[in-house]
């Protein structure tokens, strides 16, 4: 048991991180602090009123402290570890992707764009980040439609001679056909690069310039197209632009709804918005507004590397934070740049945090109906199984292959909440009879429960097959060899033409029927048409990616150019593998040597 007296008297005055621990050694709670003393001493004050810190110190049975070089290094000490532990008593926000960026190549005479994530390498040019991958996406099609800059991969460009479906709809110019040149193609290129870079004044100009000319030169249909794209733009620059000062900003808006937080980070650079992100945190009771704005700050910014990389000039919140000078000066340390932390109560800036929260005020609307309606689904599923209780965790496994061809299993989560896409798995199948769905299933169920053992993490208390008896046989008989126990198990049988309502359940009792308009039923239904969409979308990824490997990517010494040269002579693969060793030296860059290696690879692997 902690003596708080002597320990509070042998403290240090230095900065660092507290962490307040439980009866059984679990943290309860990580904080920082510009003097330790003085922090920590706060809590033990008799006239502390707050019901969070009451409740935390009746559990503190010991603290452990970390003494620190400078605050800086407290405050991304306490991001880290609680990352980490992910205590009870603090604001959690569960979310740290990288922030994603769209990327234009450089190194492709024609380059193209796309979403991208990560460390920023060499060869491209960035631009973001975006406050989620939607709003890439969003802002990549709006490119494609305006300025026909390509999206697709550089081998399928190389390897194309007439243009794809994206050129017959308009969202392409057809450069892997020729039909733009270089030049057109470069300047189409350099105004999307305008538009990314907030220029679209001189986007709208130059395009202007360009559709009197054509106008001039009797090219009206030009004209018309240049004068859509105008449209466009002008439509775009109303939705988007805003004055930000030096057009780099975060604005941080909150509501709060049945016990449940979202947070909403509007993103502005180069003054446009770029998009939204809602946060759903996990904040104790009785947490204050300022409580979770700080920790939200904190952990977003400084919990990944790209966030640090992206870290404004100015973040705008509703309401002033915790920490307020030290939190500026460590952002303001790792942006490499002065970053303030604004509270304001009138004017412009106001009107975003207004935006911000009215934004939050809606998605958490709908954040809760759809909670809610998992919670009826989820009463009605204990009432139909008859469950002792409300079941926390539900998982089902589902086979996708083609003919026994690429094979992978699904293992999607849901708990009180929905769909935990965190916890979701796929699993590659290997060593069995091809088409063999039982010896699949149980393949995955014993790889997905050794582990759920070997982890000691908490077991499903419903699990839901996708298939019939055999299968369902199979569950029972995998987990009786492992000692687990207390697991409802049901085999979800497809009913007569696959039609959805006409599913029969295999449970222990024997089949089943809910009725089609069961809620049960639907919830079942979902679970089960989640796992399945996990699993074809990972079989098709695999498949394709088999019959995108080439025989001839499998020899040495034989690249791109090679392959193309090989493919071209030949007419295709069929007329390759029936070439004669003769008349394969006749290829040019086809020695005597490399015509013996391709000789033997193709006929030890084409019939």
């Amino acid at each position: 048991m902690l003596n708080i007296k002597i320990f509070l008297s042998n403290l240090s005055h230095h900065p660092g991180v507290y962490q307040m621990l439980g009866e059984s050694g679990e943290v309860l709670y990580v904080g920082k602090a510009k003097n330790l003393k003085k922090r920590i001493s706060s809590y033990f004050t008799k006239n502390s009123t707050d019901l969070k810190t009451a409740s935390l110190i009746k559990q503190i049975k010991d603290i452990d402290i970390t003494v620190t070089y400078s605050e800086n290094e407290a405050v991304l000490l306490e991001c880290n570890l609680i990352k980490k532990h992910r205590p009870r008593y603090n604001v959690l926000l569960r979310d740290d992707k990288s922030y994603p960026y769209i990327l234009i190549s450089i190194d492709h005479p024609f380059p193209r764009i796309d979403l991208y994530r990560g460390a920023r390498r060499k060869g491209g040019l960035y631009f973001g980040p975006y406050p989620s991958a939607g709003s890439v996406r969003e802002t990549i099609s709006l490119l494609q439609k305006i300025f026909g800059i390509r999206t697709c991969r550089d081998n399928h460009f190389d390897a194309r001679s007439r243009p794809c479906l994206l050129y017959q709809i308009g969202r392409c110019t057809g450069a892997c056909a020729g039909l733009i040149t270089k030049e057109e193609y470069d300047k189409n290129l350099q105004l999307a690069i305008l538009f990314l870079e907030g220029k679209s004044d001189i986007v709208i100009e130059q395009l202007q310039v360009q559709m009197e000319g054509a106008a001039k030169g009797l090219d009206f249909e030009t004209a018309a197209h240049i004068r859509d794209r105008i449209k466009r733009l002008r439509s775009i620059q109303e939705r988007q632009y805003i004055n930000v000062t030096d057009g780099n900003a975060d604005v941080i808006g909150m509501a709060v709804q049945a016990g449940i937080i979202c947070v909403q980070l509007l993103s502005i650079r180069g003054g446009q918005i770029l998009g939204s992100r809602s946060y759903f945190p996990t904040v104790p009771s009785h947490a204050t507004h300022a409580e979770i704005i700080t920790a939200f700050i904190t952990q977003h910014y400084l919990s990944h590397p790209s966030h640090i990389d992206a870290i404004p000039k100015e973040i705008i919140v509703e309401e002033a934070i915790l920490d307020k000078k030290m939190l500026e000066n460590v952002l303001s340390d790792f942006a490499k740049q002065k970053v303030v932390v604004l509270n304001p109560a009138r004017g412009e800036k106001h009107k975003w945090i207004q935006m911000a929260a009215k934004t939050a005020e809606q998605t958490l609307s709908a954040h809760v109906v759809s909670k809610t309606n998992m919670e009826d689904r989820l009463r009605a599923l204990q009432a139909a199984l008859h469950l002792a209780k409300l079941p926390e965790r539900i998982e089902c496994f589902d086979i996708s292959h083609s003919s026994g061809e690429a094979t992978v299993a699904s293992c999607v989560v849901f708990n009180q909440e929905g769909p935990l896409k965190r916890d979701y798995r796929r699993f590659n199948i290997k060593n069995i009879i091809p088409g063999d769905d039982v010896a699949a299933m149980r393949q995955v169920l014993e790889r997905r429960f050794k582990r759920l053992q070997k982890d000691a993490v908490a077991m499903p208390e419903v699990v839901l097959i996708d298939g019939g008896v055999a299968q369902r046989r199979v569950a029972q008989e995998i987990l009786q060899s492992l000692n687990i126990t207390g697991l409802k198990v049901i085999g979800v049988s497809k009913g007569p033409d696959r039609k959805p309502g006409f599913e029969t359940l295999i449970t222990d009792e024997g089949p089943r029927h809910l009725p089609a308009d069961s809620i049960a039923l639907h919830l079942i239904q979902q679970i089960r048409d989640e796992a399945h969409r996990f699993a074809i979308t990972g079989h098709r990824n695999k498949r394709d990616k088999t019959r995108r490997q080439s025989t001839l990517e499998l020899i040495p010494g034989i690249g791109a150019k090679r392959r193309r040269e090989l493919l071209r002579y030949f007419g295709g693969i069929q007329g390759l593998a029936h070439a004669s060793l003769d008349e394969l030296t006749k290829v040019p860059g086809i020695n005597r040597s490399l015509a013996e290696r391709i000789f033997a690879t193709l006929h030890d692997t084409i019939p």
